[in-house]
């Protein structure tokens, strides 16, 4: 099954409807699946005092409180409706993340097919529920949490209605960018062992070398944020992928799908040419006489390889020619 590959606009549009139908195209043009934004009512998300994390001081101005930069970033229900319709012309499948209750029925009411939870709500019990009880797919991403959190979580999505079969849950780190020594690859497989659902892995390190390390893994979706430009405003543009980043990620991860093949250990059609080249033969390592007994001495093993396999060689030894050969000539 093709890995399905989230490019993640997330607030990287800046509010502007234009930024976000760009990031659309770029998405397209990558080769990605699907293309996420994230819909929230900054009312029902965050208070008026909350600070912002440490990176978003340093991608936005310092002295704006998290409140006024995420209400710069909301996106209306006539947003929604827009970019759904574009992506739809574009054929490229449109995902948001909810982060609070109006949000989940908006989405739902829009006929969203797959609900992402981000990580900040992963003990969010009553969202949970919410989530839960639409009975469409789930992807989670886990981001902050343990593996007793998770699993939890994933109780709570299945005692409100969802199927088990329907969850994929994403292995997450939620420092932009993620340093390498904390990305803890393994542990998506220990997701997996544990609770025996799809796993997947939502990267916020820089490039796209881990994305690929998760595929080869097992994950069977990936998302990864992009952007149009790394230096523009914002608070996640520099931990994001530029449209040439993000469309040499879907390439890599298209060409490793390609080359996991199939379970069977056998020569490929593009290297069975070259096995009489490059294989070997029994062959006469000086002249012999009919009749002459074949030893050690006068056969030997060189190229190329559409005579006698080597292996035969115990069964050719103490044999008798049956006509003369020459040098090299194959037995």
């Amino acid at each position: 099954m093709s890995v399905f590959i989230i490019a993640e606009a997330g607030v990287n549009h800046n509010g502007s409807i234009k930024i976000a139908k760009e990031l659309i195209n770029v998405a397209v043009e990558s080769g990605a699946d699907a293309v996420k934004f994230q819909t929230f009512k900054t009312e029902n998300l965050v208070s008026k005092l909350a600070k912002k994390a440490d990176y978003q001081k340093k991608t936005t101005d310092a002295r704006e409180t998290q409140f006024d930069m995420i209400k710069n970033l909301e996106l209306d229900s006539s947003a929604h409706k827009e970019l759904m319709t574009y992506c739809l012309e574009k054929e490229i499948v449109f995902l948001s993340t909810p982060f609070d209750h109006s949000s989940i029925d908006l989405l739902s009411n829009l006929g969203l097919q797959t609900f992402k939870i981000p990580s900040g709500e992963i003990n969010n019990l009553p969202y949970l529920r919410h989530i839960g009880s639409l009975g469409k797919k789930i992807i989670l991403s886990t981001g902050m949490s343990t593996l007793q959190e998770v699993g939890d979580a994933l109780t709570v999505l299945m005692e409100s209605g969802s199927k088990k079969k329907d969850i994929t849950i994403l292995h997450a780190n939620t420092m932009y960018p993620t340093p390498m020594e904390d990305v803890n690859l393994n542990a998506m497989l220990t997701i997996q062992k544990e609770f025996d659902v799809a796993i997947g892995y939502s990267d916020h390190t820089v490039g796209i070398e881990v994305d690929i390390a998760a595929v080869a893994m097992g994950a069977s979706i990936i998302e990864k944020h992009f952007t149009l430009d790394k230096s523009m405003a914002g608070p996640d543009h520099r931990a994001s992928l530029d449209p040439g980043e993000l469309k040499a990620m879907v390439l890599a991860i298209r060409n490793i799908e390609i080359a996991f093949g199939s379970y069977t250990k056998k020569p490929s059609p593009s290297e069975s040419v070259n096995i009489d080249i490059v294989r070997k033969s029994i062959v006469a390592s000086q002249d012999i006489k009919k009749g002459d007994l074949l030893t050690d001495e006068n056969i030997t093993v060189k190229r190329p390889g559409n005579g006698i396999n080597p292996m035969k060689w115990d069964d050719v030894i103490g044999s008798i020619a049956l006509k003369n050969y020459n040098v090299d000539e194959l037995i």
